[in-house]
């Protein structure tokens, strides 16, 4: 366990200095387009609602001119053209605001279904990635990923697309209306364009840079806080709370100065454009007072073009405002689409095998050795079925129902990293229905032979084959239908305990869920509880001992009548009485059904039809209990040790 926090902190430093990472934002902006294309029709929409706003808010400042020039300054007084001025004033006033409700909330149904589908479609390909995809991302990243990334791509709807939508038209036709005022002096405004060009283009480079960061800093303050938060016991029990807060402190502060960086970046960006703005309107007045005073402008228009030199840089202002979000956005759709890119490595092969081929393969391992038949003829009270060339069946035809159960591990090598390997040239061949105990010292190999045959990760060299198919051509789904496994630390869902039994499959009837749990004897145990069967669990089964969680992951088991059952582990955290019980049960449970037991106390399969002993990836000895206490060798030590008979 002190290795294991030193691995825990090792992680965590490695984590905490790792360089950032580049994003693909060109990429990842043309993988999002495929989405938007989707909602076209609702992007016309908002389009057309964006452009009766705009115009409606824009035509009300050349209103104003017409009031003042062609009425007011002229003593016209024609009152009855000021109430129709006025009438038509309120209602662009109204057509503005109902088009802009109306796009506001067209953009939002559109933006808020994007981001539910990429979130719906992010989770389901973590989903389907391979154990060791989840061995090297940490689970903290995966919830940045789903949560806060998804959340900022949210935000690039609500927000950014909007501001681009609507200030963006606005700022064209804030140009066009300039010009049909006046020309000469719309030139002079237009010196402003390549002013905020170079403005832009200089901040751009270094606010991408700002906003990264903070986004990378805070992925790692939540991937820290996750860690703790499911190894807390680990950090009590060695006392680590002082050692974690201080790491904790160092990423908060790292976050709190990206933050810092950010803000003022922002500020400075933002305070840039406010003196810009400032400087305009004055000279605005300055030149448009000057052409008034010698009376080759009206008043109307420098009024109508000092309100249109104010709604010029608002729209500015905004997209600035939103400078900070639109990078969040591209840094979040970057990390995002960097998790779609990942494939997974275990995957149904499109190729099926052929039945020559399969046959070819079967021919070696089906000969039986004459433990088999020894082990055969005792089990079954006569001589053991002739398995010469035992039928074969192809990929295609292989159905759960008529899987028989016999397991063949031909010459099987594996690694985790290239040059470690963990399991050395397996051969063993299971017949169906046996009962088989793997013990070991801790790193022998055990639950990886385990993963392989539920098919977590594939072997580098040799197959392992199920009725004589490659695991390898059997659908995932149809092999764990196939393969029920029983681990150590069982996984409870927040829910009730009968859907939790039946994994929330409603096909599974309430009848068929208490019937398993009076068969591994947890029916008691759960019908002590307030409410039963219907019991509400929260996260990991909280409030339930080991030992009850245990009996219900068990009892889930055989509720879903797998042909081959594993059981890793599966009793080193009950007590002797449940034990018993799980005893009881498993004797039952594994017959017609081939059985892998692993186990730290040899009680669990002492009665098993055959024990292989593991060491450093290899099989050393098998045989009965009796057998392997005779030959005197590793068993004999396990067993030994197990009873307190400790060598001096």
């Amino acid at each position: 366990m002190a290795q294991a926090i030193h691995n825990w902190k090792a992680d965590q430093k490695a984590d905490l200095n790792q360089p950032e990472q580049k994003p693909h934002y060109i990429s990842a902006f043309k993988a999002l387009s495929g989405y938007i294309k989707l909602h076209r029709l609702g992007f016309i929409g908002v389009f057309l609602c964006s452009l009766i706003a705009i115009m409606s808010e824009l035509l009300q400042p050349f209103l104003m001119k017409i009031a003042i020039d062609d009425n007011l300054l002229a003593g016209v007084n024609d009152y009855r053209g000021l109430l129709i001025i006025c009438a038509i004033y309120l209602g662009l006033s109204v057509s503005s605001f109902a088009f802009t409700y109306l796009q506001n909330n067209l953009l939002q149904h559109i933006g808020q279904s994007i981001v539910a589908r990429i979130r719906k479609q992010l989770f389901g390909h973590i989903m389907k990635q391979s154990m060791k995809y989840f061995d090297r991302m940490s689970s903290g990243s995966l919830i940045t990923h789903v949560s806060s990334d998804t959340e900022a791509l949210n935000q690039f709807f609500n927000q950014v697309l909007l501001s681009l939508f609507r200030d963006g038209l606005t700022l064209v036709f804030i140009i066009v209306m300039m010009f049909q005022l006046d020309g000469q002096l719309a030139l002079y405004c237009m010196i402003l364009l390549p002013i905020i060009f170079v403005i832009a283009i200089a901040f751009r480079s270094f606010m991408r840079t700002t906003y990264q960061l903070a986004r990378t800093r805070l992925s790692r303050i939540v991937a820290f806080v996750a860690e703790n938060l499911s190894g807390m016991n680990l950090v009590q029990v060695f006392h680590q709370q002082k050692e974690q807060e201080k790491q904790f402190n160092e990423r908060n502060s790292s976050y709190f100065k990206a933050n810092l960086r950010e803000i003022r970046t922002n500020v400075l960006f933002g305070r840039t454009f406010d003196i810009l703005s400032n400087l305009s309107i004055a000279l605005v007045v300055w030149v448009g007072g000057n052409a008034v005073l010698d009376q080759s402008l009206a008043f109307g228009v420098l009024y109508a073009f000092i309100t249109y030199i104010r709604q010029f840089f608002q729209p500015i202002n905004t997209i600035t405002q939103q400078w900070n979000t639109l990078q969040s956005a591209t840094v979040a759709v970057s990390r995002i689409w960097a998790v779609f890119e990942s494939k997974p490595e275990i995957v149904d092969r499109t190729d099926v095998v052929s039945a020559d081929a399969a046959a070819s393969s079967s021919a070696s391992s089906a000969q039986p050795t004459k433990f088999d038949v020894d082990r055969a003829e005792a089990r079954k009270g006569g001589p053991a079925e002739p398995e010469g060339r035992h039928s074969v069946k192809s990929a295609q035809g292989f159905l759960p129902e008529q899987v028989r159960g016999r397991i063949d591990f031909h010459e099987v090598s594996f690694a985790y990293e290239e040059g470690t390997p963990i399991i050395r040239q397996v051969d063993l061949h299971i017949r169906p229905g046996e009962l088989i105990g793997v013990v070991g010292t801790t790193g022998a190999g055990k639950s990886s032979l385990i993963s392989l045959l539920c098919r977590f990760y594939d072997v580098q060299e040799g197959s392992i084959c199920i009725d004589g198919v490659d695991v390898r051509d059997i659908p995932q789904r149809s092999l764990h239908r196939i393969v029920g496994l029983v681990q150590q630390e069982p996984y409870l869902y927040s829910g009730s305990i009968i859907d939790n039994i039946r994994m929330f499959d409603e096909s599974i009837s309430r009848e068929e869920v208490i019937s398993a749990c009076e068969f591994v004897g947890a029916d008691h145990i759960i019908r002590k509880l307030a409410k039963g069967y219907d019991t509400m669990l929260s996260e990991r089964g909280s409030g339930l001992s080991a030992g009850e969680r245990q009996m219900i992951s068990f009892a889930r088991i055989i509720v879903f009548k797998p042909k081959i059952l594993i059981l890793d582990e599966a009793s080193a955290n009950l007590d002797s009485y449940t034990e018993q019980l799980i005893q009881n049960a498993l004797y039952v449970v594994s017959q017609n059904r081939t059985t892998i037991v692993i186990a730290h106390r040899l009680s669990t399969i002492m009665q098993a039809d055959r024990i292989l002993v593991m060491s450093k990836g290899e099989i050393i000895e098998q045989g009965t209990h009796e057998q392997l206490l005779e030959r005197g060798g590793q068993y004999r030590e396990l067993y030994e040790h197990s009873q307190g008979h400790v060598a001096v």
